[in-house]
């Protein structure tokens, strides 16, 4: 998608509205408007000052959080819209501005999260020629965006943005990036309104159903003796929590999740039977392997998952429901492909599926849970010595958040740990960078969560690594006063390179001992109120402080420096050969 394909704009009596004369910058800022933009997060420079200064009029309209790095904006943006559901917006410069957004983009174009990114660029009449902040923005993010444009005339604005939210929100969703000169900021025109964009050639966002799929899809459940359901984003993304519930409970087969699937269904409901993949819960991996019917909803049989491929599920018949065909049979041959969104997909499904029970299926996974709780659930909750686990924090975090928090994690050991121990009672609770995996994301998406969703707590759960990579929007948090809690699990160590070093390169610790600073001291400069603890009578006092102080707060907890997250897929390994130790 290349190409703009101009929608005339007209009033709703279907006469040619009134025009008035307005700037390329007036136009980019009607048009958040008109898409119901309430929150931008920016940081301003010299090619997209237009926009900025056409911003200072509508500060009553619109909120900009200003961050200390563009690629701080971009993971709030995030953040925002993995709680929200809406499209997050960031703005930046030209040059460094527009290239520190790449991570992000590739973070969000993996990971499916709706974004508008506007750069501004150069004057055009200086395109090519390496201008003072001049970078080829459109052709470094291509890779990683759903589609991105070049405006260089201030007429094309209005259309141009119609089609980036709409591209950016519909169908499987994913960041939009539109360029824009500064001539075509400052440029008049003659702006005749917005029109919001509900279809482009040659666009579908979502493929047709086909009829004939469900019912081949509901003979091979209606037949099956073990069928296993596994579930990603895509339910979230569809906001089909409530059809994909009741797809559950109609069939009565279990359900394992993948971690950026998480919240999607309570995790205490009885179908819920853990964690998928490398470092997920023991049963769901094992049983992945005698499965007779694995049914794939909104996941991507993503290489964490899956172990080897050519180890994977080859006994079971497989159904796959995505709405992007390009996903079905790119990794796992499918026997039914279910191609559509499954807020629709999931109640014809229901539908045709008897209503049934599998006591003796499920009666595996809670062996298999059981004997994972003996071997290392229990030793990570409940350790026995006097070094706090990453486990039992998260373990008191639940009793005192009930499973109402929103959780933010970052990269790393901790992050799994978080995945597998953290409960949810609500969709749109779970935010973490699945897909590319990227350390620093977890402080600022989790202000953008907070903007996001501002009646409900926020916890970001940070390892002392992914914390010093981002730890400048500790500025952003005390400007805008954000009431986000920090969590900095602290083991003195990259600590899941420093897992992969001890099991498979004989304890070689190559530059993963990270030493830190005083993050209390750090955070009071700040104005961040904050605590470190690092005994376990302090752990429930001190989360609780947290949870409950007026404000942003930082809780660092010190935890063992050797500890290993287990249950472990080895790499190169099938799920079926997963370690418990």
């Amino acid at each position: 998608m290349s190409s703009v394909d101009t929608l005339p704009l007209q009033s709703e009596n279907g006469t040619e509205p009134e025009s008035r004369q307005v700037s390329g910058s007036v136009a980019v800022l009607e048009a958040m408007l008109a898409e119901g933009v309430t929150t931008i997060f920016g940081y301003p420079g010299g090619a997209i000052m237009p926009i900025y200064d056409a911003l200072y009029d509508y500060r009553d309209k619109l909120e900009h959080i200003l961050v200390r790095h563009e690629q701080g904006g971009i993971h709030a943006a995030q953040g925002y819209a993995r709680v929200s559901g809406r499209t997050g917006v960031v703005f930046a410069t030209s040059g460094p501005g527009a290239t520190n957004l790449v991570t992000g983009l590739a973070d969000a174009m993996i990971d499916s999260n709706p974004l508008v990114c506007i750069t501004g660029q150069v004057f055009a009449h200086l395109l090519g020629t390496d201008a003072f902040q001049e970078t080829d923005v459109i052709n470094i993010t291509t890779p990683v965006t759903k589609w991105n444009y070049q405006v260089t005339d201030a007429s094309e604005i209005p259309a141009v943005l119609a089609k980036a939210f709409y591209i950016a929100g519909s169908g499987r969703p994913g960041p939009v990036l539109i360029d824009i000169t500064k001539n075509a900021q400052l440029q008049l025109f003659d702006y005749k309104g917005y029109t919001k964009c509900t279809h482009i050639r040659s666009y579908r966002p979502a493929p047709v159903v086909r009829k004939e799929y469900i019912e081949e899809a509901a003979k091979l459940i209606n037949e099956a003796e073990r069928p296993f359901v596994i579930f990603g984003q895509g339910v979230i993304l569809g906001k089909a929590e409530k059809e994909f519930k009741a797809f559950l409970e109609k069939s009565g087969i279990p359900a394992a999740w993948t971690i950026l699937g998480l919240s999607a269904l309570p995790t205490d409901h009885p179908l819920n039977v853990g964690m998928l993949g490398m470092h997920g819960n023991y049963g769901p991996n094992v049983l992945t392997n005698q499965c007779d019917v694995l049914i794939a909803i909104g996941m991507r049989f993503d290489d964490r998952v899956t172990g080897r491929l050519d180890k994977y599920a080859k006994q079971a018949k497989v159904i796959h429901l995505d709405i992007d065909p390009a996903e079905i049979d790119k990794n796992i041959k499918s026997t039914v492909p279910v191609w559509g969104d499954c807020k629709e997909t999931l109640p014809l499904l229901t539908e045709k599926v008897n209503a049934r029970v599998f006591p003796q299926w499920l009666q595996l996974f809670k062996e298999h849970q059981q004997k994972e709780e003996e071997a290392v659930i229990q030793n990570e909750l409940n350790p026995t010595t006097d070094i706090m686990s990453m486990g039992e924090v998260i373990n008191v975090l639940n009793e005192l958040s009930g499973g109402d928090a929103i959780i933010v994690t970052d990269v790393g050991q901790h992050q799994m740990v978080a995945c597998r121990y953290a409960k949810f009672n609500k969709s749109l609770s779970n935010v973490t960078s699945g897909g590319l995996g990227t350390m620093g994301f977890g402080l600022p998406a989790a202000i953008g969560a907070k903007f996001g969703a501002p009646d409900r707590t926020v916890v970001a759960i940070i390892g002392d690594g992914g914390i010093q990579m981002t730890i400048q929007e500790f500025g952003t948090i005390m400007q805008s006063n954000v009431n986000v809690k920090i969590l900095i699990l602290n083991n003195r160590f990259l600590g899941m390179v420093r897992q992969w070093q001890q099991l498979f390169h004989e304890k070689r610790y190559s530059f993963v001992d990270i030493e830190s600073p005083d993050y209390v001291m750090v955070a009071k400069g700040y104005h961040i109120e904050g605590r470190s603890i690092s005994e376990r009578s302090d752990l429930r006092d001190a989360l609780h402080e947290m949870l409950t102080h007026n404000g942003p707060y930082l809780l660092e907890v010190m935890v063992g420096k050797e500890n290993n997250v287990f249950p472990m897929v080895p790499q190169g390994c099938g799920v079926a050969e997963i370690r418990l130790k």
